[in-house]
């Protein structure tokens, strides 16, 4: 077979995927955004010459979906007959096209969708796992359950739903604070602590709601729990503020799912903002952005989790040179026909080739609107 091949095809569809039920962190508790209730996706797939897919993913959990959706219209015909090998050139030429929107936030969101799906199919064609052509570490990944942890689930619904992770392999268990009475947050913290025993890691996340004194003050009462980590305490680009709490505590902190670019991810690393780093592959432009930032966290001595997405990161996580976690979230499963295994408190490297998901009937019912580029 040639090792020439051009793209000949992209389809971009957007969906909407509904929760079970609207989800509250501390965010809502503070009346800065309403209850979430859907997920909206944006889907690149690609298919070349020689018959070669891929598949690729970006989202927003809020506003921005139609935005991403919308600005990959305007690029994406650009990759049309160019060899999908060159993922850095083509992302280069796609950040160009879009250049007067600037090289963040819902401008390379946008890309990120297209830049995963080379990658895919990259992957695929050589017939590997993602994690495998990367450059794996590992072929399993600590990973820790999430959207068991919602502020608008009791306490009591928190201690089912954190068995229940256990019970299905998963190793760790997070949950959220940031209430206006942060009495409840300790109490609802020593709670699950109790009710999992000290030997289960355990990580809180409070979504940027707490200011610097509220933060060190529960920084230091939460150090009792042995947490593994406190997440987004203070304003996601307060990297002075984070730096100087990872100073003074000995619960590690960790930050940086909000940040949009590696440029930003760069000004928290210099800061020394954070211990443990979680960027989010599709908010910083996808896998080509993804691997320039965990390179300059690993030369930094960071830890790595990144945040959501798990059906991608998990790849990224088990090609890092230091042990990460994966964050695991049921949310997407409906989305795929695949589901990714876990087992002794890590998640599985799946060994199918590339993301190693398709997309299922379900997805392709939840989609509102599509394009499509090439022949």
């Amino acid at each position: 077979m040639s090792t020439v091949d051009l793209i000949r095809h992209v389809k971009l569809s957007t969906a909407r995927l509904p929760l079970a039920v609207p989800i509250s962190d501390a965010k809502v508790f503070t009346g800065r955004q309403k209850p979430m209730t859907e997920v909206v996706f944006l889907f690149a797939e690609i298919t070349t010459e020689q018959g070669h897919t891929g598949l690729g993913f970006s989202y927003s959990k809020r506003a921005g979906g139609p935005a991403q959706y919308a600005h990959a219209k305007e690029v994406a015909e650009g990759i049309i007959g160019e060899d999908p090998n060159d993922i850095g050139k083509l992302y280069t030429k796609l950040l160009w096209a879009g250049a007067s929107v600037g090289r963040s936030g819902v401008a390379t969101q946008a890309l990120a969708a297209i830049d995963i799906a080379l990658y895919d199919l990259k992957a695929k064609r050589a017939g590997l796992p993602l994690a495998k052509l990367l450059g794996s570490y590992r072929d399993s990944v600590q990973t820790y359950n999430t959207s068991g942890g919602f502020l608008n689930a009791t306490l009591d619904e928190v201690k089912a739903r954190a068995t229940q992770s256990l019970d299905e392999g998963i190793g760790g268990i997070k949950i959220k604070v940031g209430l206006p009475d942060s009495k409840e947050d300790l109490r609802r913290v020593a709670g699950i602590r109790e009710h999992i025993g000290w030997d289960v890691p355990l990580m809180v996340d409070a979504n940027q709601q707490w200011d610097r004194a509220t933060a060190l003050r529960l920084g230091r009462q939460l150090e009792e729990f042995n947490l593994i980590w406190i997440e987004e305490p203070l304003d996601a680009y307060d990297f002075e503020g984070h730096a100087h709490l990872a100073q003074v505590l000995d619960t590690p902190i960790a930050t940086g799912e909000m940040l949009a670019s590696v440029a930003e991810h760069k000004g928290l690393i210099a800061a020394n903002g954070c211990d443990i780093i979680q960027p989010d592959a599709p908010r910083v432009g996808g896998i080509t952005q993804f691997l320039r930032l965990a390179a300059l966290a690993d030369e930094r001595g960071l830890g790595l989790a990144p945040h959501f997405a798990m059906e991608i990161h998990l790849h990224l996580a088990a090609a890092y040179p230091r042990e990460p976690w994966v964050e695991h979230f049921d949310w997407l499963d409906p989305l795929f026909n695949e589901r990714l295994e876990t087992k002794d408190g890590r998640m599985m490297v799946p060994d199918r080739p590339g993301l190693g998901v398709t997309l299922s009937d379900q997805a392709r019912a939840w989609t509102t609107e599509s394009v499509e580029f090439g022949a």
